[in-house]
C-alpha cells in the first residue's frame, strides 16, 4: 500500500525528537507514524511543505491558471500525482487559532484545483481523485478537544470532511485531533507508541 502524508510544521520533521526549544508532537507523530506504515509494508512518501517551500498564495496568476489550466503549476501538479498515485492520503498539521496553518489551506487551493480533482463532462463532472482513497486528517492541537467540538464545532474537522473529500466524492475520510498541551508526558508517549491505530 502507498501512503502519502502531507506535513506541514515550521520547525520541520527534525522537531519530532523532544530537544528543548526545537519540539514539536505535529513531527513526533510523523517520525513514529512514518516507522509504523514501514514496518507494516507501506510505502511512505512525505510531502514536507516547509521544506519544500511550498507558496501557499494564491496569486493573481495561480487563480487565472486554477480557472483555465489543468493545472496550476508544476509543484501543484507533482502533489497531486503523488496523491493520485497512492492509497491512502495521511495530513498532519498543528491547528491554530482553531483553524488550519496557511500552508495547509494554500495546499487545498492549489493542489485540489478546479482542473485538477474534476472535470465537466456532457454528462455532468467526472471526478479525478480515486474516490477509494483513504483519507486521514490528524491534527495537534492546544484546544480541548470537548471546547474545540462542542463550542468551535470542530471547524476543521467538518470542512475537511464534508466540505473537502465527501465533496470531491471520497467517503473513507475521519480526524482526529490530538491535544497533547493537556495531558501528561506518559499519554503522549502512549499516543506515539499507537500512532498507527488511527490510519
Amino acid at each position: 500500500m502507498k501512503t502519502t502524508i502531507i506535513f506541514d510544521h515550521p520547525y520541520g520533521q527534525a522537531a519530532g525528537f523532544n530537544e528543548e526549544h526545537n519540539r514539536a508532537f505535529t513531527a513526533a507523530i510523523l517520525v513514529h507514524l512514518k516507522e509504523k506504515l514501514i514496518a507494516r509494508g507501506d510505502t511512505v512518501d512525505i510531502i514536507d511543505l516547509h521544506a519544500d517551500q511550498f507558496d501557499p498564495i494564491m496569486h493573481k496568476n495561480d487563480l487565472i491558471n486554477w480557472r483555465t489550466q489543468p493545472f496550476v503549476d508544476e509543484q501543484s501538479q507533482n502533489y497531486l500525482e503523488r496523491i493520485q498515485a497512492s492509497d491512502e492520503l495521511i495530513m498532519l498539521f498543528p491547528i491554530w487559532w482553531e483553524v488550519m496553518p496557511a500552508m495547509t489551506k494554500g495546499f487545498l487551493d492549489k493542489v485540489l484545483a478546479k482542473g485538477q480533482v474534476k472535470i465537466d463532462t456532457p454528462s455532468g463532472q467526472r471526478q479525478l481523485l480515486p474516490t477509494q482513497l483513504k483519507v486521514r486528517i490528524l491534527t495537534t492541537i492546544g484546544t480541548p478537544n470537548p471546547i474545540y467540538k462542542l463550542k468551535y464545532r470542530n471547524p476543521v474537522g467538518n470542512m475537511l470532511k464534508k466540505g473537502v473529500f465527501n465533496k470531491m466524492g471520497i467517503k473513507d475520510c475521519k480526524v482526529m485531533n490530538f491535544n497533547a498541551e493537556d495531558i501528561s508526558e506518559t499519554k503522549r508517549l502512549n499516543i506515539l507508541k499507537n500512532i498507527d491505530k488511527y490510519v
